[in-house]
């Protein structure tokens, strides 16, 4: 009954104890049908960031926001919680903010979120701001400022562009000074050379040292299959649907149209492999969702919930998904996982924020490095958003997926591994 009566309220307008009352007007819309997968999508994305964003607007995030960390946090600063909240979010909202303006219910309410958006980025570097980030914290502060430019890089014209010029040249700033972090051998130097690609995009300075080595070191950590290491060490998990091929893939975009200097010159050559790459690891989180749409509870970061599915949204958004996974079929497949794992209500606190936990609030699940900030990384599996309405993606019929079709007796292809 508790889980009826969540779905009914799910996209519906917050209470205004959780919002405030500005955020009441731009409340998410009905709740979706059941095979409206776009509207439970918008409906679900709204519902994370209307509380971050219109809060942060005000300056407010840190007071409304009450801190939840994993029982075996390592005692770093916990004021990190909010650049990863904020800095997480809006890179998974930025694709749907970056879609034009028009009169929909939809789109006042995409209006309203991006001049949230703009103005929290005015007090995440405001050193006067309440909401001001720790931006001189601990090494984790790279790690999530690499999101931070990463959604400017999704939707320059809208959330770069529009940005004062004081604004701008903190936010640069601030980027820069993050090169006294020196990454280690591991997914961390993507959000080093993330930074790097941010500022290259923008007509800045760049280190391309930063960008190179990491390019470097994670084709060397390619083992096959379109899987990849993170670090020396091969681990069962989804750092590859986190970090390796969302930001190895954008960052040698960057490249690629900026003609960036480069280790030996062929920044589009190695985006066609690591795009392959990415489709054949697509492949695999398919053919992972479950009839119920439910996938393997594997490796690290499992409180990432549906971040997991952020390289199939991402091919999805740039149109790249390969000739294997029909767009219906993926769509009707990210459907039933976001639905396994969203439905439970304890997945937002009574503020209206992310809670720790898999599928619902489970706090023993959080790694020593866990916050509820932490948990926005999630938004990155709505990236499809970013398409609109009408687009086929969203439009085409829905296929059954590769494990429904398996366990229903129907036809499905088989699976070889390929080596590129």
């Amino acid at each position: 009954m508790e889980r009826r009566n969540f779905m009914r309220t799910l996209a519906a307008a917050a209470p205004a104890a959780m919002l405030g009352a500005d955020a009441v007007a731009g409340g998410a819309d009905a709740v979706a049908a059941p095979g409206d997968a776009r509207a439970f999508q918008l409906g679900l994305m709204r519902r994370m960031a209307e509380p971050v964003l219109f809060n942060m607007a005000k300056g407010q995030l840190k007071k409304t926001f009450q801190l939840e960390v994993s029982p075996t946090w390592d005692g770093r600063d916990k004021g990190v919680t909010y650049l990863e909240c904020f800095g997480r979010l809006i890179a998974g909202v930025a694709p749907w903010l970056a879609l034009p303006d028009d009169g929909t219910p939809e789109g006042v309410a995409r209006k309203r979120l991006r001049e949230a958006a703009l103005q929290s980025y005015v007090h995440s570097v405001d050193p006067k701001s309440p909401d001001y980030l720790l931006w001189k914290g601990p090494g984790q502060t790279l790690v999530d400022s690499a999101y931070f430019t990463n959604a400017l890089m999704r939707a320059p014209k809208q959330l770069w562009e529009p940005l004062d010029a004081v604004t701008k040249r903190r936010i640069i700033a601030e980027i820069k000074s993050l090169r006294r972090i020196e990454p280690p051998y591991i997914n961390w130097m993507l959000f080093a050379a993330m930074n790097e690609a941010w500022l290259l995009s923008i007509g800045e300075e760049y280190d391309p040292m930063r960008m190179n080595v990491a390019i470097r070191k994670v084709n060397e950590w390619y083992v096959g299959d379109g899987w990849i290491k993170d670090g020396e060490s091969f681990h069962f998990d989804y750092y590859c649907s986190y970090v390796m091929y969302p930001m190895l893939v954008e960052i040698l975009e960057v490249l690629a149209e900026k003609k960036g200097v480069f280790w030996n010159g062929k920044p589009d050559q190695l985006l066609a492999q690591a795009m392959k790459r990415m489709q054949r690891y697509g492949e695999h989180l398919e053919r992972f969702i479950s009839p119920q749409g439910t996938w393997p509870p594997i490796g690290r970061s499992l409180t990432y919930r549906t971040a997991v599915f952020q390289p199939l949204a991402l091919l999805a958004w740039r149109k790249q998904l390969p000739k294997s996974l029909p767009e219906g079929q993926v769509r009707a497949a990210l459907d039933a996982a976001h639905r396994a794992i969203w439905t439970n209500p304890s997945n937002f606190n009574a503020d209206g924020y992310l809670t720790i936990g898999f599928n619902g609030h489970q706090p023993e699940l959080g790694d020593w490095y866990s916050n509820n900030g932490s948990m926005y990384i999630a938004s990155e599996g709505f990236l499809a958003l970013g398409l609109p309405a009408t687009d086929s993606f969203w439009t085409s019929p829905a296929q059954d997926w590769t494990q429904k079709r398996a366990f229903s007796g129907a036809k499905f292809a088989k699976d070889y591994a390929v080596d590129y």
